[in-house]
């Protein structure tokens, strides 16, 4: 009987020894996972780029010299400094990096600027924070991180128009940002964000049924919005401006270089995002039939853009260190200018005095290096067309119209 006994004390002592073992080796390699999981903060890149590259007098903060940046694995770091960065409305100021390893200099005026409601969707901003945020929950449970996510949801929610468009800026202001706009990723960014809430995107698990009927009321009403204001130019239903009125949805002037027009860059991820619908209705359909005949038919053909070095000087945004050109190609492929002229259809740029011009030759050197005037875009949707229109619009290709 003692004999058993100490075989059974000593079975129990092994039993121990492996559980402890166990629990180390798991707790270790779950550590190691944890350092090495990346939550993507590429969606960022716009507003990182801003903020070190362009002088900005508006900044909260400035970056110091050699500003030190979390790893992209450190994934809570960088969720807290959303949380830092988070005004008291649940929406974002633009162009900081969320990866910068801030000083507490820097952490202290930006949480005495909390109350400075001056948010914004432009530069992927808000839409892109909330994203990372469900992300960061999901992977943590933390509960700050969702609380922070529920207030940006409720920002967005305030924003959008009675008529489904959202402003660049909330609360509204007397300018431009008041208008409804899709320049810059703004309106079909927030979009994206409804979609992947109200689908069945496992980051978002979290929320109840209550709090997605109100994401998908929003995403109805801002779906209805964007077919609301399709261009109708000589008769036909053509694309998207970069802007439009918010009370008549008609294209709008931007900044004083950014014209009423049909405006392509823009339009392209409209009409993915429209393509990646299922079930879609007649309406659905049509603006998107409308759109690629648009891009077809707005094509420029034995062109390309040839950028070149110059002698730097300094504009009141950067310094300025290239130039831009046309030049004819017979081998180029496809390419179309961001903007088209109301009415006519034709090629559009413009400058800083809000001449229309005719050629990115007119445009200032400022001007022509600093803004992308031509894009490609549109060939992305033309090359998802035929699998698109197979399957939901069999009968009528209008590529071969």
């Amino acid at each position: 009987m003692k004999m058993f006994q100490k075989q059974t004390k000593h079975g129990k002592l092994l039993l121990l020894m492996f559980l402890i073992a166990f629990s180390y080796s798991y707790l270790n390699a779950q550590s190691k996972t944890n350092k090495t999981a990346k939550i993507s903060t590429r969606p960022f890149g716009d507003g990182v780029r801003h903020w070190y590259n362009i002088k900005d007098k508006n900044n909260i903060v400035d970056p110091v010299p050699n500003q030190p940046r979390y790893d992209e694995s450190d994934y809570t770091n960088i969720a807290n400094n959303m949380l830092i960065f988070q005004r008291d409305n649940g929406g974002w100021p633009k162009n900081y990096d969320m990866r910068a390893i801030l000083t507490s200099e820097q952490i202290s005026k930006v949480i005495n600027t909390k109350n400075i409601l001056h948010t914004t969707f432009d530069n992927a901003t808000t839409y892109t924070h909330l994203y990372y945020l469900a992300q960061v929950y999901t992977a943590t449970k933390i509960e700050k991180y969702k609380d922070a996510f529920l207030k940006g949801v409720d920002f967005v929610l305030d924003a959008q128009y009675t008529n489904g468009g959202w402003p660049q800026y909330y609360p509204l202001e007397n300018n431009y940002s008041r208008y409804i706009t899709f320049n810059d990723g703004a309106y079909m960014g927030i979009m994206g964000l409804l979609q992947k809430v109200i689908g069945n995107n496992s980051n978002f698990s979290f929320l109840d049924e209550v709090e997605k009927a109100k994401v998908r009321k929003a995403y109805n009403k801002g779906l209805e919005c964007i077919l609301n204001m399709q261009i109708i130019n000589q008769g036909k239903l053509t694309a998207w401006c970069q802007q439009h009125n918010e009370v008549d949805l008609s294209p709008a002037w931007a900044r004083a270089f950014e014209p009423p027009s049909i405006c392509n860059g823009e339009s392209a991820p409209i009409v993915l995002f429209l393509m990646s619908i299922d079930n879609p209705s007649e309406k659905i359909i049509k603006a998107i039939q409308s759109a690629i005949k648009w891009f077809e038919d707005s094509k420029i053909y034995n062109t390309k853009i040839e950028t070149f070095d110059i002698e730097a000087f300094e504009s009141k945004f950067k310094t300025v260190n290239h130039d831009r050109r046309v030049v004819i190609d017979s081998t180029a492929p496809p390419i179309w200018t961001r903007y088209y002229e109301l009415g006519t259809s034709k090629p559009l740029f413009c400058d800083r005095n809000s001449k229309y011009l005719y050629s990115m030759a007119e445009v200032s050197v400022e001007r022509r290096n600093g803004y992308a005037w031509y894009t490609y875009a549109p060939q992305d949707v033309l090359e998802k067309y035929n699998e698109w229109q197979i399957k939901w619009a069999p009968s009528n290709n209008v590529l071969k119209q």
